[in-house]
């Protein structure tokens, strides 16, 4: 049965607002935050309120010349996840049956519960790379399907999707008149080679993406979602159900963002390069791991070669002060989520504690 609406909560995000803080977080999978000084904001840049309406145009424009998508498909929203909300709110009914990845991000299913959808999984195999194969979304997909989820890079492994692999996923899915819904914003992160929104892959996809994730802009919470003009007016009501407008000194600050994004993106990039040789090297360190190396990204998702790893991230998290992901929070408790988008110099120490920490499991054992 169902759990009833007002029991659906995320239990992943709980997790991470109150037991994921650590010396050495390895939680988060975000890169380190860009602070505000360096975007070169003045007070006299900010308003407190502004136009108004349905978007605020200059951010609407460079959000349009980042992506090559019109105006008239975008839709601006608070972070990513309120994207995915608006989106699958837009696209479902009540008792539609939406396909989703597995493993996933929790909120993703949980969003999908909330609205009274049915839901039904399709696997991204560890053994198989955590690849997404379209064979596996056309064995599960029903008449009944009206929405398909995929998260690109895929959240939690970090691994990405080809577009000719997403075109199949969107040839299937129209097949049966639904859409595919790509949640985008760990693709942001692809900082050495050159991608486009799968939303322009064709008529029925549907993208969400922020600046939270790959350029360390969090706070600001300027998310996106790109749909076909009627679905992305649609959205734009059923906001009015949820944010009703943004806040404007962060439409503000948004658009000042986008102007330096560049820069923003290098920096980026530097610190995820040398933190991720690191974790490559500690990957190679140990024979008590089995890892899918994601090309791009802040996130891997390593597997214990035995045992479940809820009692090694408490250990981790009690005795050496640094904090991963259960894998539990994905389905997958044999797992872990670990983020090398912080510091270096705490990635470091957290990588040489998560060694230690396995060090002492084994002796255990």
């Amino acid at each position: 049965m169902s759990p009833q609406r007002r029991d659906i909560r995320s239990g992943y995000i709980e997790w991470a607002k109150l037991r994921s803080q650590a010396r050495y977080n390895l939680a988060q999978s975000d890169v380190e935050h860009f602070p505000l000084a360096d975007l070169h904001a003045q007070i006299t840049d900010l308003e407190i309120s502004g136009p108004g309406g349905y978007g605020y145009e200059p951010l609407l424009q460079k959000l349009a010349a980042k992506s090559s998508v019109p105006v008239e498909c975008i839709v601006h929203a608070q972070g990513t996840s309120m994207a995915n909300h608006l989106a699958m709110a837009a696209l479902l009914e009540p008792g539609d049956e939406v396909l989703i990845e597995e493993p996933s991000y929790g909120a993703i299913v949980s969003t999908a519960e909330y609205l009274g959808a049915k839901i039904r999984r399709f696997p991204r195999k560890f053994e198989s790379g955590f690849q997404l194969d379209p064979r596996e979304v056309e064995r599960s997909i029903s008449a009944r399907t009206r929405l398909i989820v995929i998260t690109n890079l895929h959240n939690p492994s970090g691994v990405r999707s080809a577009d000719a692999k997403l075109r199949i996923v969107g040839e299937i899915a129209r097949s049966m008149g639904a859409h595919v819904l790509v949640d985008e914003v760990y693709l942001e992160a692809c900082f050495d080679s050159r991608w486009q929104t799968a939303y322009l892959l064709g008529p029925n996809f549907v993208t969400t993406s922020s600046l939270t994730k790959a350029y360390g802009l969090t706070g600001l919470r300027c998310g996106w979602i790109f749909a076909a003009k009627p679905l992305a007016e649609r959205m734009w009501r059923l906001n009015d159900l949820f944010g009703v407008m943004a806040p404007h000194p962060i439409e503000l600050l948004s658009v000042l963002a986008f102007e330096h994004l560049a820069e923003i993106a290098a920096r980026a990039k530097q610190l995820l390069t040398t933190n991720r040789a690191l974790l490559k090297d500690f990957f190679k360190s140990r024979r008590d791991l089995l890892a899918i190396w994601p090309e791009a990204g802040a996130v891997a998702f390593p597997q214990l070669t035995s045992g479940h790893a809820d009692a090694f991230c408490q250990l981790l998290r009690d005795k050496y002060e640094t904090s991963v992901v259960p894998g539990r929070f994905f389905e997958m408790p044999e797992h872990f989520r670990i983020g090398v988008g912080g510091k270096t110099e705490d990635v470091r120490e957290g990588l040489a504690h998560i060694g230690a920490a396995l060090d002492e499991l084994a002796a255990k054992s």
